[in-house]
């Protein structure tokens, strides 16, 4: 595969930070030519801004925690998938995470009026530990710091591209994991806090060429967005999709 093939690209439906919803809550797809290939997180929201770029419903969704502003529009879709009649939704899931996310979502009774539904029957939950296949990608993840050890996940395709997962990042496995070429999007707001990166953290904590590489998200409203393109960093607005370029990396080797 030569390292454009595929057409990689990143379309970011909301680049909000929970608190604020005129950017959207966060949410992320990849696509290939054009096409959804994951969503990552599905917040409140997110399905009425896949609905502006994709018809029908995602096939497959990838979890990066379990704030509601993440999941959010979970209940929404099993609701929507088991009307439409759609095929189980593959759901990646930290195993840390699937007992959380049972517990906010899955457990009120009754999902649908209708009865005879419930939550899970609309997905395939997919436990993931340290990394899945999917779509001929290998999808890696690594601890974030959010509120509790083990709650939280970045997610990457060596070689293609790094998601911090709307949380703090751990700036040592960035410096360690990259592999010198995937674009960066990185939480980070202008005040920081221990679960949110903010903007004198990133000169803190890293290299001024792996700096380049990063195109920010989760900031508070468009002045914050502005202040941050102005400090000289790229900022994702909600609609906007990035081009990727795959390496060799980016898939597995076969045997």
């Amino acid at each position: 595969m030569s390292p454009t093939s595929g057409q990689y690209g990143l379309r970011f439906l909301g680049t909000g930070s929970g608190g604020e919803l005129s950017m959207g809550c966060s949410a992320a797809v990849l696509e290939q030519a054009g096409e959804p290939l994951l969503l990552i997180d599905c917040g409140p929201g997110t399905l009425s801004a896949w609905a502006r770029h994709y018809s029908g419903l995602p096939d497959a969704i990838f979890i990066t925690h379990g704030h509601i502003d993440h999941i959010g529009d979970l209940e929404i879709l099993t609701v929507r998938a088991r009307l439409a009649g759609k095929a189980p939704i593959r759901l990646f899931v930290p195993v840390g995470l699937i007992g959380l996310l049972h517990q906010r979502l899955a457990s009120y009774p009754g999902t649908m009026a209708e009865g005879g539904h419930d939550f899970w029957q609309s997905f395939q939950l997919l436990p993931v530990s340290d990394a899945f296949l999917h779509a001929g990608l290998q999808f890696r993840l690594h601890p974030t710091r959010h509120h509790a050890p083990g709650s939280s996940f970045a997610l990457q395709v060596k070689g293609l591209f790094f998601y911090t997962g709307d949380t703090r990042p751990i700036p040592e496995i960035l410096h360690h994991e990259l592999s010198g070429q995937e674009p960066v999007f990185h939480d980070c707001g202008l005040v920081p806090n221990p679960s949110h990166t903010g903007l004198d953290d990133l000169a803190r904590d890293y290299q001024e060429p792996l700096r380049r590489q990063f195109v920010l998200y989760h900031y508070a409203n468009q002045q914050a967005a502005d202040a941050l393109r102005a400090a000289g960093y790229t900022v994702a607005t909600p609609g906007e999709r990035f081009a990727l370029s795959c390496f060799s990396v980016c898939h597995p080797t076969q045997p």
